[in-house]
C-alpha cells in the first residue's frame, strides 16, 4: 500500500482552508447579531464555533491519515478520520440542542429585533459561501473517499439549511412583526441538526467497529463474478476494512488442492491485480489460498479438472453475504437460494 499519497496532502490543504474560512463566516455571524440583536442569529453564530472545531479537528485527523504507517500502527492512522468525524458528529448535535434551548428561551421572551435588512444580507451571504464550500467539500470526499471530507462538507451544508431557516425566520419578523416566529423557525431547524449530527455519529461508529459494508462486498462480488477464473472454484470468509482512504482485503481463496505453490500463487495474485487494477482507491490484500475437497467438485467449473470426484451440479453466484461466510461453500448448503446456477449437468 502507498503512503504520503498526493492526494492526502491536497485533502490537508483543503481542509485547512475551510477552517480558515470557517472562523471568517464566524466573524459576519457575529457581527449580524450585534446589529440585529436576534437570538436566531446568535444561536445560529454559535453553531458556526462548532464548524470551526470541527474543521481544525478533521485538519488534525487528516494530518494523522496521511502519516505513513509504522511499527506501533501497522495499518496506518487512517481509522482517526472516524474517530474524529464522530466527535464532530457529536458537536453538531451538540449545537442543535443549544439551539433549542435558545430558540425556547426566544420563544419564552421574544424582543425587537433591529437593522433587520442589514443582518439578513450578511447572513445570507454565508448561507450561500457556506453551501457552496459544503458541495465542493463533500464532492471532494467522494471522490479521495475520505469520510473526514464527506462529513465536513454535509456539516456545512447542514448549518446552511439552518442558516437559510434564519434568514426565512427574519424576513418573516421584519414584514410581519411577529417576533416569536423567529424563535419556532430555529427550533424546526434545531431538531434537524440533531437528526444530522446522529447519522455522522451512526457512520463513524460503524466504521470504527469494522461493520461489514455490505454495498461495498456486494460490489465486489459483482465484479468477481463477470471476471472469474474456472480455477477460482470458491471464494469466502471475505472481510473489507477501511483505514481513511485505504482498504484492507482478507479473503480465502479455493483452489485445485493438486496446485504446486507457484501455480497456485500465480491465481491468487492473478485475483489481486485484477481487483486493484479496478479501483481507485489503495489496497492492501491479505488472502488465504485453500485447497479444494471432495464437496467443492460440485461447484467447480474446472471443466478438464484430472482428480474430479463428483459430479458439476451449479456455479456459485458470488454475492457480497456469500462470500463472507467463514466456510467453503457446498452445494446442500445453497441448493435452495439463487446463489447456483447452471444446468445441473453430469459430466
Amino acid at each position: 500500500m502507498k503512503n504520503n499519497r498526493p492526494e492526502d496532502q491536497k485533502n490537508f490543504r483543503f481542509q485547512r482552508n475551510v477552517a480558515i474560512f470557517g472562523i471568517l463566516l464566524f466573524l459576519g455571524k457575529l457581527f449580524a447579531w450585534q446589529l440585529t440583536g436576534s437570538d436566531a442569529v446568535f444561536s445560529d453564530a454559535m453553531e458556526s464555533i462548532v464548524n470551526i472545531i470541527a474543521a481544525f479537528m478533521g485538519l488534525y485527523s487528516l494530518y494523522l491519515a496521511a502519516k505513513p504507517r509504522d511499527e506501533d500502527h501497522p495499518y496506518g492512522h487512517g481509522k482517526v478520520e472516524f474517530v474524529t468525524a464522530g466527535v464532530e458528529g457529536a458537536l453538531i448535535a451538540f449545537a442543535g440542542i443549544i439551539i433549542l434551548i435558545q430558540a425556547g428561551s426566544s420563544f419564552l421572551s421574544p424582543k425587537t429585533l433591529e437593522k433587520l435588512d442589514w443582518g439578513i444580507a450578511i447572513i445570507a451571504a454565508t448561507a450561500i459561501a457556506n453551501y457552496i464550500l459544503g458541495v465542493i467539500s463533500y464532492r471532494k470526499g467522494v471522490k479521495e473517499n475520505s469520510l473526514v471530507l464527506q462529513s465536513s462538507g454535509k456539516h456545512l451544508q447542514s448549518d446552511t439549511v439552518t442558516t437559510g431557516g434564519v434568514v426565512i425566520s427574519l424576513l418573516i419578523v421584519h414584514f410581519t412583526k411577529i417576533y416569536w416566529l423567529d424563535a419556532a423557525v430555529a427550533f424546526v431547524y434545531g431538531t434537524y441538526i440533531i437528526i444530522v449530527g446522529y447519522k455522522i455519529i451512526r457512520k463513524s461508529l460503524s466504521g470504527i467497529m469494522d461493520e461489514a459494508d455490505t454495498s461495498m462486498l456486494d460490489s465486489l462480488a459483482h465484479f468477481l463474478n463477470k471476471n472469474r477464473k474456472p480455477e477460482w472454484i470458491d471464494l469466502h470468509n471475505t472481510k473489507i476494512q477501511q483505514f481513511g482512504s485505504h482498504l484492507h482485503i482478507d479473503a480465502h481463496l479455493t483452489l485445485p488442492w493438486y496446485y504446486e505453490l507457484r501455480q497456485a500463487h500465480h491465481e491468487m495474485e492473478s485475483m489481486i491485480k485484477l481487483i486493484a487494477k479496478n479501483t481507485d482507491r489503495d489496497v492492501e490484500f491479505n488472502v488465504h489460498m485453500d485447497d479444494c475437497k471432495p464437496f467443492s467438485c460440485e461447484i467447480c467449473q474446472l471443466s478438464e479438472c484430472p482428480l474430479r470426484e463428483k459430479k458439476f451440479v451449479g456455479k456459485v453466484q458470488w454475492n457480497g453475504e456469500n462470500i463472507s461466510q467463514p466456510d467453503k461453500h457446498r452445494i446442500e448448503n445453497i441448493m435452495t437460494s439463487e446463489a447456483v446456477s447452471g444446468s445441473k449437468t453430469s459430466e
